[in-house]
């Protein structure tokens, strides 16, 4: 199927490995032009060479890359000095690390929720009202399937994160949505990703358990019976992205094999 989002300009944060660089090269699969950026330079630049060797990136498609922050103020500055408009823009940042509510302080709300709510809505801020004078956009939020079924040591995620989902259903049901511009959230349940393997290491401290059976149990969880990969999480994401996805905004849509088990 073609996208049809060949030539649009993306800009995908938290791209140096995980989801969000399972996004950025399903984007540039799709001829899609994409800055990424992350905080590890070495990583990001090995991700950006990647992103360029890869045989199914049509020659056209550029890759551009920025070595930053971009829950701060200068990360952010940084991005829009190299390129000021983008068509698609797919919000991502480290989750929030697991533990127990008990012992999280003011700072370490504060932390959370500046990462994980304000960063996506300042990142929306900045190229929203360019989408809608172009008459085409395409927001994705990667949050958490833990905003529909709350993880009781991800209390700062599952707090931070729902901050942003009330956002979102919000201004994604403006009049910017008559200007073909939509804003989701991707919520991705258990991928094999270095964040699950963080938290299922905060698990394996809190019971006691060998982290190798943690995950195995994890998985009998997950109807498929296994994790997801960054390639099938991508696939969701450039398809939110697409000229065919113009119909769907302000949606939660889970990615998480089945797990969740409620009806809606």
């Amino acid at each position: 199927m073609d996208l049809g989002i060949a030539g649009k300009w993306a800009l995908v944060c938290g791209a140096s490995k995980g989801l969000g660089f399972g996004c950025a090269q399903a984007l540039v699969r799709e001829g899609v032009n994409v800055l990424i950026v992350a905080r590890g330079a070495e990583v990001l630049k090995a991700a950006a060479k990647t992103l360029k060797g890869d045989a199914a990136r049509p020659k056209s498609a550029e890759v551009l890359h920025v070595a930053g922050d971009i829950t701060t103020v200068e990360g952010r500055a940084a991005v829009f000095a190299v390129r000021k408009d983008f068509d698609i823009v797919v919000t991502n940042a480290g989750g929030p690390p697991p533990g127990d509510f008990r012992d999280w302080d003011r700072d370490a709300w504060i932390k959370a929720v500046d990462a994980n709510m304000l960063t996506p809505i300042e990142l929306i801020k900045a190229t929203v009202d360019g989408m809608a004078a172009r008459g085409f956009g395409r927001i994705i939020n990667i949050t958490s399937s833990a905003v529909k079924a709350p993880i009781d040591i991800l209390g700062l995620s599952n707090g931070a994160r729902s901050g942003l989902t009330g956002f979102v259903a919000g201004v994604a049901r403006s009049k910017i949505a008559a200007q073909g511009v939509t804003i989701n959230n991707l919520l991705p349940g258990a991928f094999d990703t270095d964040r699950l393997k963080g938290t299922m290491a905060g698990a394996a401290k809190k019971t006691g358990k060998p982290i190798e059976d943690i995950m195995e149990a994890r998985k009998k969880t997950i109807p498929a019976q296994r994790f997801g990969t960054s390639e099938e999480f991508g696939a969701a994401c450039a398809f939110l992205c697409s000229q065919h996805a113009g119909y769907i905004n302000g949606q939660n849509v889970l990615t998480d094999g089945g797990a969740y088990p409620g009806s809606f």
